[in-house]
């Protein structure tokens, strides 16, 4: 054979393919090369497992002791307490000083004491280079105490808790109201969606009045399940969207009969997208911000009261942001395609137009996120909206106004708020600059 016409024989490991990225493993690599961003990331999955292992990083009780021959776990004694609402303590322990007791050997946290404790040799307010009250050098207060004797260490920890359950789950109701507005708007437009007149002159009216019974007249109930904690909540919160879901059926009914008649069965246009775009307008025309403080300032304290007020009032930028694109993907040919294979709308929507549409939304979320953590620490600064005995980010740079000569009150629950607003936004940035490709060209 001619030395032309052979084939040379490049080895595996020095080939160089060409690799074709997807859209989302595009974004990926474009964002990693954001090294702030990127960075940023990583952080935020360490603050996540701060605030999963707070228990375990700052708490008053051992992870697992020894005591009189007998291993005892009792972290997870509390939970197991706190759960099933039985008492699974001894006497001589429910209540003891575990700091003061004799062990045979146990395995304490980074910080022996609990966000709420009470340190009364320590108060008002010893700062962390101080001289301490203390039986060990372990049980030092390495950030110092507030007026109360609290540990400031043990507070930021499960501070941290606090302001990512809150700033996640606020978003994430913001987010399912903004997305599925968006899409519904986008996706069907003015023309696109027709009904029936029975169905619209009676499913319409049924709806509203259905939302009137679950909600508005169980209002008050819905407050008190919410006072009483998260699962009493959505037990509440269940029984709202049956009597919705009751009510409607009932006034529907009717409309089966009408659609038989010439006039009930004629289809009409339903104006999605003027009615949310409208919507739209009214809830931003809205002060959110003032409106929030009301809401917080008048109900009975609660977390779960922050969140839902939060993400309730908070969605109309994602649903901008989904409307936007929705629009975009709904004319591309792969829809058209899915469309003339008989797909429902609803399908079409769900499974291929909207997991195409949501890159561009998740940069709202990350700056979601920064936005409900800062609102809710400026809530807990002025005293409003969560428990007083829930220990806050804010609750403890309010403290700091009580106690000029505290620095240590006001620069570590400062430079927390700071840091995780700052992470937020610049995942929020790097995640923009990875989306859009004309930024990355830059």
């Amino acid at each position: 054979m001619p030395w032309w016409t052979r084939a040379s024989v490049i080895p595996d490991d020095k080939m160089e393919r060409t690799v074709s990225y997807s859209p989302r493993a595009r974004i990926w690599e474009a964002f990693k090369k954001n090294r702030l961003a990127y960075f940023s990331l990583w952080f935020v999955g360490f603050l996540a497992t701060v605030a999963l292992l707070a228990d375990f990083l700052a708490y008053n009780k051992p992870i697992v002791a020894s005591y009189r021959g007998q291993v005892i776990w009792p972290i997870f004694r509390d939970y197991w307490e706190a759960w099933s609402g039985r008492s699974v303590w001894q006497p001589e322990l429910r209540k003891a000083d575990w700091r003061a007791l004799s062990l045979d050997w146990a395995l304490w946290p980074l910080v022996r004491y609990s966000p709420e404790e009470l340190d009364l040799r320590n108060a008002p307010a010893v700062g962390p280079f101080d001289e301490q009250v203390i039986r060990t050098p372990a049980e030092r207060h390495y950030l110092g105490t507030d007026n109360l004797g609290r540990d400031v260490l043990a507070g930021l920890i499960h501070g941290s808790r606090v302001s990512l359950t809150v700033g996640l789950v606020s978003v994430g109701i913001s987010a399912l109201i903004g997305i599925l507005l968006g899409a519904f708007a986008g996706y069907f437009g003015d023309h696109s969606l027709q009904v029936s007149r029975a169905t619209l002159w009676f499913g319409l009216p049924g709806s509203l009045l259905g939302l009137y019974y679950g909600f508005y007249l169980r209002r008050y109930a819905l407050g008190e399940a919410l006072s009483e904690g998260f699962f009493s909540f959505v037990g509440s919160l269940l029984v709202s969207v049956g009597v919705v879901a009751l009510v409607t059926a009932l006034v529907w009914l009717p409309s089966r009969l009408l659609k038989k008649t010439r006039w009930g069965s004629r289809r009409v246009h339903v104006w999605v997208d003027l009615s949310i775009s409208r919507l739209i307008e009214v809830m931003i025309s809205l002060p959110t911000t003032l409106l929030i403080f009301t809401v917080a300032a008048i109900a009975k304290p609660s977390l779960f009261l922050v969140m839902a007020v939060i993400g309730v009032t908070s969605w109309t930028g994602i649903a901008r942001f989904t409307r936007g694109e929705m629009l975009k993907v709904r004319s591309l040919d792969y829809i058209q395609a899915a469309r003339a294979l008989g797909y429902s709308d609803l399908r079409i929507m769900f499974l291929h137009a909207l997991p195409n549409s949501l890159a561009p939304v998740l940069v709202s979320i990350a700056f979601g996120v920064a936005s409900a953590i800062l609102v809710e620490s400026g809530l807990s600064f002025l005293g409003i909206g969560v428990p007083p005995t829930t220990v806050t980010w804010g609750s403890l740079l309010a403290a700091a106004r009580s106690a000029t000569g505290a620095w240590w009150l006001a620069v570590f629950p400062g430079l927390a708020i700071f840091v995780v607003v700052t992470l937020f936004n610049v995942l929020g940035e790097g995640l923009r600059d990875a989306i859009d490709p004309r930024l990355q060209a830059r």
